[in-house]
């Protein structure tokens, strides 16, 4: 999301990440801000270095510096070292020219983030860029989450209330406690990262880095270079030694997101890596050693690729010493109350919006649905219904169009539910929060959204008692 060099700084909204571009050629700047224009950040291109520090010292939420490291008046690592005083979360990417990868090499030390040298590959600026970017978003959640104490928040949001997420939350703790593998299985969108950094967190390794690959996300070509480095003159265009995400996860987690995905030959490797904690770089002739936990987690059961060739029986025992299937949405219907009330608080704080709950009609609308997103839909629908709503609460009018059409839906994806009508519905809202709650009045009509003397009115109107 491109936008001007020229801009007023205080205009652009702090809760989004910033790209700032130091490039003193304006065709080059033009280049880069196109490759990475899809990242899901506001790339703003400065006038100049001095321009780029005024941006940096100014504008909130700068996850990533691209500088060019030799330019007029202030170079390239004066930019690093001015932006990590700024904010040490803030990650540098260097772009250097011939004679001068020393230089960018000193700079890493220095704590750039990585360097591309020129010409560089559009795709290889862009990956890392965007992992630059996840770095800088992971390092400052887990300082929020530090700062304001939602762990109690995160744990509810991991687990609800259904007997199948304390059965996932049990195994979650078993696996945090034993320094072993572990195999997540689930739908996309069910919380399967949520799981693993969960085990990372409370385990012995959480001081230590949690490192994360999407193994479908990256071709085939690059994946086991981003795994394991590579040493210099491994490859054409290999011109310096490579750290790889098994050397940077280690005595920490390394969590491997689509395992399915992962090519045979790829699967080898990370089965020898399992067994022999050893690993060799591209083009490398000597072992490194690793001390990893590896989390691995697929949305297809690797059984089944086992049976059709797809996958190797012998990894699939090494990393499935503790597995945890996590359960769909669609089946933990009881929990999206819960969930949607916790994302509703969540991003109305981030929109400065004073949206207090959500009636129970679209409580109702939202049970109703098969949330095929799983978890992830069900957070971006509950945003764009922060995002549209003018009240307090959030009502029928902001509903999707597609969950409007589902009130005569079949009741057999309800079955924990026997009442037809919205009343009916609503009348077991309350019965049932209630129960959950002890009876606690004032929680019940927090989770549901109403004010307390509503509680009490609908109370009376379906005769429910405490």
């Amino acid at each position: 999301m491109s936008s001007s060099g020229t801009g007023d700084a205080s205009a652009e909204p702090d809760n989004n990440m910033k790209i700032i571009i130091a490039e003193d050629d304006e065709r080059m700047q033009e280049l880069v801000a196109t490759i990475i224009d899809e990242l899901d950040a506001d790339v703003i291109s400065s006038e100049s270095s001095q321009h780029a520090l005024d941006l940096i010292e100014s504008m909130a939420n700068v996850a990533v510096v691209i500088t060019d490291l030799k330019m007029p008046f202030v170079d390239g690592v004066d930019v690093l070292r001015f932006a990590r005083k700024v904010n040490p979360r803030t990650q540098v990417v260097m772009i250097t020219g011939h004679g001068t990868v020393e230089s960018a090499v000193e700079a890493l030390k220095l704590g750039a983030f990585d360097y591309i040298r020129k010409p560089f590959d559009n795709a290889e600026l862009y990956h890392t860029v965007s992992r630059a970017l996840e770095h800088y978003r992971l390092a400052m959640e887990n300082d929020q989450l530090r700062a304001s104490g939602e762990e109690g928040q995160n744990h509810q949001l991991l687990f609800g209330k259904t007997a199948a997420m304390s059965q996932v939350e049990a195994l979650t703790e078993a696996a945090a406690a034993y320094d072993c593998n572990v195999l997540v299985a689930g739908e996309s969108g069910s919380g399967k990262e949520l799981i693993a950094r969960r085990i990372h967190t409370l385990s012995s390794r959480s001081k230590e880095a949690f490192v994360a690959i999407n193994c479908a996300a990256i071709p085939e070509n690059i994946i086991e270079s981003e795994l394991f480095g590579y040493v210099k003159g491994a490859f054409t265009g290999a011109d310096r030694n490579k750290e790889g995400l098994f050397s940077r996860a280690n005595g920490g987690t390394l969590f491997l997101d689509e395992i399915n995905n992962a090519s045979l030959s790829l699967q080898a490797k990370l089965l020898r890596v399992l067994q022999d904690r050893s690993f060799y770089a591209l083009g490398d002739t000597e072992p490194k050693s690793v001390d990893v936990r590896v989390i691995a987690a697929s949305n297809r059961s690797l059984q089944k690729m086992i049976e059709t060739g797809e996958f190797r029986q012998d990894l699939f025992y090494r990393l499935k010493v503790i597995d945890i299937d996590l359960p769909p949405l669609r089946e933990r219907r009881q929990d999206i109350p819960l969930l949607a009330n916790f994302f509703l608080s969540r991003h109305a704080l981030k929109l400065g919006k004073n949206v207090t709950g959500m009636s129970t009609r679209v409580l109702g609308a939202l049970m109703r649905h098969d949330w095929p997103g799983n978890i992830r839909e069900l957070e971006n629908v509950v945003l764009r219904m922060a995002i549209m709503t003018s009240g307090k609460k959030i009502d029928e009018d902001v509903l999707p169009s597609e969950f409007a059409t589902e009130e005569g839906a079949s009741t057999t994806a309800l079955d924990f539910i026997s009442p037809q009508s919205l009343e009916e519905v609503e009348a077991y809202f309350i019965r049932k929060t209630l129960r959950e709650q002890g009876g606690d009045r004032a929680l019940t009509a927090e989770i549901l959204g109403i004010d307390k003397s509503t509680l009490w009115r609908k109370m009376k109107r379906y005769q429910i008692s405490e």
